[in-house]
């Protein structure tokens, strides 16, 4: 089938990537930090690691949707395919607004320090260690949900371009 939509620009292109990156590292931190014992330096750095590269997707995301804001990108929904991808991309959005946010309340609520990378950033609640325990529920349930939301867009990617062969991979990669 022709390609009939426009590609991404290299901006959106760029930060699409960084981000698939970003949140490897992210999910990958907190996953190996269960190889060490409690209380280890290790084990402290990697959660350290988990809270600042989740911060920086909170930061990211925001360049990301002025990036879709400001550049091209494929038209508006018109089939209920293009309306799923849509519903995706904004469930996808959500999930890297709300994690990091979920992310550092449990930090602010808990009493701990909210690193980002030499800094220290303000607590968004006070003191309140049954709040903590509750939105940590709720991050790491959202957390598993992650994997699910990053795992069908990838399927969404391979079936378009194995399936379909419409040109939506090639157009995210560059070569449209």
């Amino acid at each position: 089938m022709p390609q009939t939509k426009p590609a991404y620009s290299r901006v959106s292109i760029g930060l699409h990537w960084l981000m698939l990156v970003l949140l490897v590292a992210v999910y990958a931190c907190i996953l190996l930090r269960e190889i060490y014992p409690r209380g280890s330096d290790p084990r402290e750095a990697l959660k350290a690691w988990h809270f600042m590269l989740g911060l920086t997707v909170f930061l990211l995301v925001w360049a990301r949707l002025l990036a879709r804001f400001f550049t091209s990108r494929p038209s508006t929904p018109r089939s209920w395919n293009d309306w799923f991808a849509a519903a995706m991309h904004v469930a996808l959005y959500a999930f890297m607004i709300a994690m990091p946010l979920l992310g550092w309340l449990t930090l602010s609520a808990g009493g701990k320090p909210i690193p980002f990378f030499g800094l220290s950033l303000p607590a968004l609640t006070a003191l309140d260690k049954a709040l903590a325990g509750q939105v940590k529920e709720v991050h790491e349930t959202i957390g598993v949900v992650g994997y699910w939301l990053v795992g069908l867009h990838a399927g969404a990617a391979l079936f378009h371009h194995y399936v379909l062969r419409d040109g939506t991979l090639k157009r995210m990669l560059g070569r449209a």
